[in-house]
């Protein structure tokens, strides 16, 4: 399933998606903004020790046409991420499967819901732990953990931010969708182990210069997601702000001793040094 072919030599870049969980938070002055933050074990093969948000590499099965859907069609969200029907279908439900498998959080809900009715849905029971682990093992499809409980994926529940794609020097690359998505009411994220060994809410204005510090370590997309997030401010800049989807394939450069991400037209975006840590 991929929709980007690498020149000869290079490695050709997986489909992923990633999911950047939002709330609200109060400030000195108003109502500020925090996203979910993992970091990743050390044992990890790829980014070890970074901070990432929630998701992962498209499943085959993701794009099963029997999944229960809600919001946007398929259709639509191709038109919106700029694929073909089958992958976006696909990448939507990796979006909502990668980030209940590692937070716990699950965007969907039965189905006929009304409008104000609250939302009951509990995800830490043993069942649905059982189902998670199902889900990363492979022994189960999502659309048989939805189905089962007669839930639906909420995919309006979800909002495309962005697409990133692995340099091409890079020996292992992904092709990530980038989307944001607040957890239902009533549902918090849980540290729930596995390829993170810690979560945080962090306010993402804050990351630049921890970043820059060796506080927290991450890839170049993250820390211009968390920078572009802290523009809107507040969720309800995220929910206002106007998104085109791109494809952005980075090429980090060092010039005149400074980092550089160079965008394939030419303009260069500067990265501060991180500072080592003992």
């Amino acid at each position: 399933m991929s929709v980007e072919q690498a020149p000869r030599g290079a490695p050709e870049a997986r489909p992923a998606a990633t999911v950047m969980l939002l709330r609200s938070a109060e400030r000195e002055g108003g109502a500020g903004l925090e996203v979910l933050l993992m970091r990743r074990v050390r044992s990890m093969g790829f980014a070890p020790g970074a901070h990432v948000f929630p998701g992962g590499g498209v499943d085959e099965r993701d794009a099963d046409g029997d999944l229960p859907w809600t919001g946007p069609s398929p259709r639509e969200w191709a038109g919106t991420l700029g694929t073909d029907v089958r992958t976006a279908r696909a990448l939507v439900c990796a979006a909502v499967r990668e980030t209940f498998e590692e937070t716990g959080v699950l965007l969907a809900d039965r189905p006929g819901r009304a409008e104000g009715e609250p939302i009951t849905l509990d995800t830490s029971t043993e069942e649905w732990e059982r189902d998670r682990l199902g889900l990363i093992d492979r022994s189960r499809s999502f659309t048989e953990v939805l189905a089962r409980r007669g839930l639906v994926l909420r995919s309006e529940w979800l909002r495309a931010w962005s697409r990133w794609i692995t340099p091409r020097t890079e020996p292992k690359r992904f092709d990530t969708w980038f989307f944001v998505a607040e957890p239902p009411p009533g549902q918090v994220p849980r540290d729930v182990g596995g390829e993170a060994d810690a979560i945080r809410w962090t306010d993402p204005a804050a990351v630049p210069a921890a970043w820059e510090a060796g506080r927290l370590p991450m890839l170049p997309p993250t820390l211009f997601s968390c920078a572009q997030l802290a523009a809107c401010r507040t969720l309800a800049g995220v929910r206002r702000v106007q998104r085109d989807i791109v494809p952005f394939e980075p090429d980090v450069r060092e010039i005149d001793g400074h980092l550089w991400v160079v965008a394939p037209d030419g303009s260069r975006y500067p990265l501060p040094r991180p500072k080592k840590t003992s």
